[in-house]
């Protein structure tokens, strides 16, 4: 009882609640009426269909103290991003030889906006599911592309991704959702239309202006190479943080923080000791 006490206070900080479904957080806010229920919408174009859906039913159940965070992101412009980004056009080329499409954006946006990519870019992309049988496929169907001198879309993952997607979802979103001009992303910084917020109608629903939110700049360690891993201009073990201060306990940046980041994969399945013990052989023959 004490520490829910303190828990409420309102100096010992928020009330922050881990939810599995959208529909969790309203049932939080029509349980809790006199209290106002944020909920911290995040995640690409997967997760957003279901937070459309949770405004929906805001306005069908009239709920006057629920309201929506959106921090929801968009992956073609993170992409277009880094084939752009003024520290890949100085190389002269771009070090990417080609993307795997993450199979559960591509179940509700399709194939399709990969389009401009391989074309604009000539650089293939393949869908691509998680399983490591489909990752396995999908690098061979890359590999076969470059060989080839091919620069195409190729759906890996048929059995649940189409071109044109899952356009009932595609409707929901644009109902109450539109790009914003420009969004900030760990890593890459301001992104061209880059994520969604709430269209101007949704206001009351919107947590930026019910709330007057600031947000803070991430403040990254200096030394932290993020931004060129991500760009592809640099690889993990160039970081020279990198399994030092670096490691998925300690992480410094946003390519540690996930599970799903570049020096986190890098970290768990070891190829950069695999490499280091190739060097330092090589030392000891000499």
């Amino acid at each position: 009882e004490h520490m829910r006490a303190r828990h409420h206070r309102e100096d010992a900080g928020a009330d922050i609640r881990m939810v599995y479904s959208t529909l969790d957080a309203l049932r939080i806010a029509e349980a809790e009426p006199q209290r106002e229920v944020v909920f911290f919408a995040i995640g690409f174009e997967t997760t957003t269909p279901p937070t459309a859906l949770a405004l929906k039913a805001t306005i069908a159940r009239d709920l006057k103290n629920f309201s929506i965070f959106c921090n929801h992101v968009l992956t073609p412009a993170a992409i277009q991003t880094i084939l752009e980004s003024p520290d890949v056009a100085k190389l002269g080329t771009i070090k990417i030889d080609g993307f795997v499409g993450p199979a559960h954006v591509s179940t509700v946006i399709g194939t399709k906006p990969y389009d401009a990519f391989a074309e604009g870019f000539r650089k293939p992309v393949v869908i691509a599911g998680f399983e490591p049988l489909d990752v396995i496929q999908a690098i061979l169907m890359l590999v076969r592309q470059v060989n080839d001198g091919r620069h195409e879309v190729e759906n890996q993952y048929i059995r649940a991704v189409t071109a044109l997607g899952n356009e009932k979802a595609q409707a929901e979103v644009a109902a109450y959702f539109e790009e914003r001009e420009s969004f900030e992303w760990r890593g890459l910084g301001e992104v061209a239309h880059g994520a969604l917020r709430l269209r101007s109608q949704y206001a009351r629903f919107d947590a930026e202006i019910r709330f007057a939110m600031v947000t803070p700049a991430a403040r990254d360690n200096p030394a932290c190479e993020c931004g060129a891993i991500l760009r592809g201009v640099k690889k993990p073990a160039e970081c020279k943080l990198f399994g030092t201060v670096c490691t998925p306990d300690t992480p410094m940046g946003s390519c540690m923080v996930s599970s799903e980041g570049a020096c986190a994969a890098h970290w768990t399945y070891g190829r950069f000791r695999e490499n280091a013990r190739q060097i330092d052989a090589g030392r000891a023959v000499a």
